[in-house]
């Protein structure tokens, strides 16, 4: 690839087009592609890389769907990829179009649908995720046209500057993530009762089946505390993944806020496996220290998982735009908690 920041990718507008599987003699198209959009500078390096685009597709931990014209060229593309605990969770994303078929062309919603119906195909794929973002409609409605549903809310995901091409933010940005099942796997879930009315809207219309155990506050005994952390530097975003929490979790999450601080981290996810009775003093344990609601992931350690999070500044609830009355609902609840968390600061509980 060129060291020019941008990469000229000219393609002819109004060609024949085709969706189908990635195979490995697109790779370099792809890259060409993400090249031509986003410069040198995008954060994942498979789709800048050819030969790792290549890899990860023939491991099936990416598997892409591309956009061909009947010439031979690449101009739309997206993926399933992992980025939860568990491998059978994956997300749907790193989608981008060429400039010369955008607009009305029905590329994008047709190439992340293909995703979804390769999701169906493919054994190990448990359920599917996006993130439709909130300074513009046009993702939420492509998700809730192909029949994802939203269930959590990231607040200041992403930095306005991950946006500046297209000029459509002037703060952070955030996401809901919405998900699709594929594989049913009725199990026990355990829920914060403080969340009892929250978590019960957010699990309707699952299509599938859990046995709800509400559980109160209480100490965190019996249980070894496994913390997982990932820093996403260009964002200003940590991830962690509590698979469980012990009597030491209140300290060793207050150990590891303080290095992430240090780091420049802005905004704090936690994921809590609702697999074990101690998310209901882990949960307490975390709004007493000024964490609020995110909402219900399903299937996100196999077992679901409760997004729970923490923002180093107040959020850019302004510019949250949303699409539906269910977008709408879950972003009333998500800063209710919020304010709640916010007033207890204040109040110095």
């Amino acid at each position: 690839m060129p060291n020019d920041p941008k990469m000229e990718y000219d393609i002819p507008a109004g060609q024949e087009w085709e969706v189908r599987r990635f195979h490995p003699e697109d790779a370099e198209g792809v890259v060409r592609l993400f090249h031509s959009v986003y410069g040198a500078g995008y954060p994942v390096r498979t789709y800048m890389e050819p030969q790792l685009l290549i890899a990860e597709n023939a491991a099936n931990r990416t598997i892409s769907s591309v956009v061909k014209t009947r010439r031979g060229d690449i101009v739309g593309h997206t993926a399933l990829f992992n980025s939860a605990p568990h491998p059978g969770t994956y997300e749907s994303g790193a989608g981008v179009v060429h400039a010369a078929y955008r607009g009305g062309k029905g590329i994008f919603t047709r190439v992340v649908a293909h995703g979804l119906e390769l999701a169906a195909t493919l054994p190990g794929v448990d359920a599917v995720f996006g993130e439709p973002v909130c300074n513009h409609p046009f993702s939420q409605k492509m998700s809730i046209r192909l029949g994802f549903i939203p269930r959590a809310l990231e607040v200041d995901l992403m930095p306005a500057a991950a946006y500046v091409q297209e000029g459509s933010a002037a703060g952070r940005v955030a996401a809901f993530l919405d998900f699709h099942t594929c594989t049913k796997k009725p199990h026990p879930v355990y829920l914060p009762k403080v969340y009892q009315e929250e978590l019960g809207f957010l699990y309707e219309d699952l299509g599938d089946e859990r046995d709800f155990l509400f559980v109160e506050d209480g100490p965190l005994i019996g249980t070894v505390t496994d913390i997982r952390s990932r820093v996403f530097d260009f964002a200003g975003v940590a991830r962690v993944a509590v698979h469980a929490a012990g009597p030491d979790f209140a300290a060793r999450l207050e150990a590891l806020e303080k290095d992430l601080q240090a780091q420049g981290v802005l905004v704090i996810q936690l994921w809590l496996n609702l697999a074990g009775p101690w998310v209901g003093g882990a949960v307490q344990a975390i709004r007493d220290n000024g964490y609020f609601l995110g909402g219900a992931l399903p299937r996100w350690f196999d077992t679901d998982g409760l997004l729970m999070q923490k923002i180093g500044k107040r959020p850019d609830w302004e510019g949250i735009l949303t699409e539906n009355d269910r977008y709408k609902k879950i972003l009333e609840m998500v800063r209710a908690d919020w304010e709640r968390s916010n007033k207890e600061k204040r109040d110095g509980n």
